[in-house]
């Protein structure tokens, strides 16, 4: 659970889930690479790498309790994030073998109660 700061309902509710996911991920011992590498036909929130092992994160922030972060992660936006991915690789001069995942942080946000929190769904397929 994180806490919030107070004037954190008027920012971007995305901004404030992928601030949110890299202090969750650094925490856990993970390393930020890069955040927000974008191309035409997609993008990726945050690339980290914990153990050798590159993760592309999509960051999925909502404050409605009941709608399930993941569940927007629809056919197309696996298609974009698998295109992005590979341009990363190419881009970033990274061997075709090296070892990658994709992640999805839920982030469940309470402004009332200024916590949020947050789930990892880890290995995706795509």
């Amino acid at each position: 659970m994180f806490h919030m700061k107070h004037n954190m309902k008027t920012q971007n509710v995305g901004h404030i889930g992928e601030e949110l996911a890299s202090m969750f991920l650094m925490k856990h011992g993970f390393k930020i690479i890069e955040r927000n590498y974008r191309k035409k036909w997609g993008e990726l929130d945050i690339v980290a790498e914990k153990d050798g092992v590159l993760h592309f994160v999509e960051v999925k922030a909502i404050s409605n309790p009941n709608f399930r972060p993941e569940d927007a992660v629809r056919a197309w936006k696996k298609e974009r994030m698998a295109r992005a991915v590979r341009t990363y690789f190419l881009d970033r001069k990274i061997a075709d073998d090296r070892d990658f995942q994709i992640d999805i942080a839920a982030v469940f946000l309470d402004f009332d109660r200024k916590k949020a929190r947050i789930r990892m769904l880890e290995n995706v397929n795509l």
